[in-house]
This record gives structure tokens, sequence and C-alpha cells, in this order.
């Protein structure tokens, strides 16, 4: 009940004026509180402040229980229409034979078909830090030619603690 509370109805409302709607959505026009209140109970609903900083606020007669579903309704309809991005990620190392190396495309693939970013480490341990950089990047190459899905670089090669990662997404 706690994320209703900011919603007055009826005599929690403050204002002295209101602009009113009617349970149609008809503008009733500017009035006072008590007015307002006695359109509403007139209609045998409630009177709900539905823009309190507009200037004069703005009332909604209508059931408040209707009201609440309608808001409810509205956030989970704006819930399921955004997407949430992920980031996954796909380790290799130097030595990655080709096999191994085709079934994380396979999975990076359809991974960037959902939608999702994918973060690509190159794992260096001990002296390989200390290859040639155009060896390295071309180990990346093997993994990115394997990819089914066509594909943006949205963070180029970078050194990371253990090695090197790039970040790809979906074109």
């Amino acid at each position: 009940m706690l994320k209703y509370q900011r919603t007055k109805i009826n005599e929690f409302i403050r204002a002295s004026e209101l602009r009113v709607l009617g349970p149609e959505g008809e503008n009733l026009g500017v009035m006072s509180r008590q007015d307002a209140l006695a359109k509403a109970r007139e209609f045998g609903l409630d009177l709900i402040e539905i823009s309190p900083n507009a200037v004069p606020p703005i009332a909604r007669i209508s059931e408040y229980g209707k009201y609440l579903y309608e808001q409810n309704k509205k956030q989970k309809l704006a819930k399921a229409r955004a997407h949430i991005v992920e980031i996954k990620n796909i380790q290799i190392k130097v030595g990655t034979d080709e096999n191994d190396l085709a079934v994380k495309a396979k999975k990076a693939s359809g991974w960037l078909e959902e939608g999702h970013r994918i973060k690509v480490d190159l794992f260096l341990p001990g002296r390989s830090k200390y290859l040639d950089k155009n060896f390295l990047e071309a180990r990346f190459d093997r993994l990115l030619k394997l990819l089914t899905k066509e594909y943006n670089i949205a963070d180029t090669i970078k050194k990371s603690p253990k090695g090197l990662t790039m970040i790809i997404e979906r074109k």
C-alpha cells in the first residue's frame, strides 16, 4: 500500500482550487475543493488528485480501485516493453582450438540474436602478455570470423588486468 499513498483522494486533497475531469474524462472546469467533492459524491465516486504539480492541480472523478488498477496495468506494460541488455562474457586463450572457438562463436551468435552485448576476454597468463600485438589481435579475429550474426565493435581492444578485452554488439 505504500506506493499508492502518494495519490491523494477526497478529503486528503489540500489544494483550494482544482481543475476537475469527469468520470468520462470530460473537463468540468476549475472549481473549489468543496464543489469538486460534492460533484464526486453526486456521481457516487471518488475525487482523485492525478496531477498535483499543475496550476491549478488536476483531479479526476473516478472509482479509486479502478484508478489503481489502470496505473498498475500501465506500469506492468512499461516494464514489459523495456528491454534489458545484458553484457555476456566469453573468455578465450591464445591457444584456444578452432573447435572450441566454433562452440563459443555459436553461443555468442545466439546472444547477439537476442540483442545482448558480448565482452570477449583474451586471457593472457604469464609471458604471453608480452606477445606481439598483431598476433594477439589475430586471436580475436579468429573468433569474430566464426560469428554468424552481423555485429559492431562497441569497444575496441583494450588492456585488462588479465589480458585484452573487446565488446561487440548487434548491428
